[in-house]
Formats: C-alpha cells, sequence, structure tokens
C-alpha cells in the first residue's frame, strides 16, 4: 500500500485538479489563496492584482468568481450577481479612501479579446488627475443603424429573459 505524507497527498490532489479544471492561472491563484496574491475574499469571488505588466491603472484590480466559468455566456446568474456585488463593494471601499471613480472592463471570449478564459471584471479605479482614457477610439460607422437596432431589439426582446 502507497503511505502519502499530507505534503504529497495535497500536491497529487492540486495536479489532479488542474488536470480536470485545465490550466487555468486564476483557478491555482483562487486554490492556492496565498494571502499577498488576494487582497479581498468573500464566498464566492476573490479580488487580486493584475500581473505588472497589464495594470492598467493606480490599484488596477481583478474581480474573479471561485468557480470557473469561461465568460459571460457560461456563468451562473447568481456566480455574476455574486461577482457584480463584490465589485460594488471593493468600488465603494476605494472611492471611501481616495479614488474618484472607477471603470468596470470585460471581455469575452476570443473575438473580444479575452486573454485569460476564466470569466472576470477589470475593476479599475480612476483620479481626476490621472489623465487616463479607458474608452477605446474608434472609426467604426454603422452604416444601417435603425435596421441594425431593429434586428437587435427582436433578438433580445423575447418573453424568456
Amino acid at each position: 500500500m502507497l503511505r502519502l505524507n499530507r505534503r504529497e497527498i495535497l500536491e497529487r490532489t492540486r495536479t489532479l485538479y488542474y488536470l480536470v479544471k485545465g490550466d487555468c492561472v486564476f483557478c491555482k491563484i483562487i486554490e492556492e489563496g496565498k494571502e499577498e496574491k488576494i487582497l479581498y475574499e468573500n464566498e464566492d469571488a476573490v479580488v487580486f492584482a493584475p500581473l505588472e505588466s497589464g495594470i492598467l491603472s493606480k490599484g488596477h484590480l481583478l474581480v474573479v468568481p471561485k468557480e470557473h466559468n469561461e465568460n459571460i455566456f457560461d456563468i451562473p446568474q447568481s456566480d455574476l450577481n455574486s461577482v457584480i456585488e463584490t465589485a460594488k463593494t471593493v468600488s465603494q471601499r476605494l472611492e471611501e479612501d481616495s479614488f474618484e471613480g472607477v471603470n468596470l472592463l470585460h471581455a469575452s471570449g476570443k473575438a473580444a479579446q479575452q486573454s485569460v478564459n476564466h470569466f472576470h471584471i477589470h475593476l479599475v479605479p480612476r483620479e481626476e488627475s490621472d489623465e487616463r482614457d479607458m474608452w477605446p477610439e474608434s472609426d467604426y460607422e454603422e452604416s444601417s443603424y435603425r435596421e441594425r437596432y431593429r434586428k437587435i431589439k427582436e433578438i433580445i426582446d423575447q418573453d424568456s429573459l
């Protein structure tokens, strides 16, 4: 019979977990639960800083559900609600301290440039003096505005919503 110590059991369990879950960097951070990475945590979500190379502004944070869901299309409503509530709580605490506004940014799917396939929201605290522009410029021109939005209304205006 194979005998393993506690550390070996944890390592094998973690390895199996990642094999099943996939190689998700956010799942790893959540699973490891390191206090130096996780800045805020509740029952359903965690908040941590992005990589230094990806910081958009002073205090930029990621709000991530503990359960792995790839994007807006597959996250359960209850998990989405928890992430939004967590983003609101953290935003309010930052505003009470010194920040004057916040941008919430999200991308779902490859076409939207989602970089990590685990649902997350970028919480970007703002100060009027930061001179950051989080709204991308676009030269896109809608050639059939009324028709496009009539069709979108038909798509989303269903009794099931």
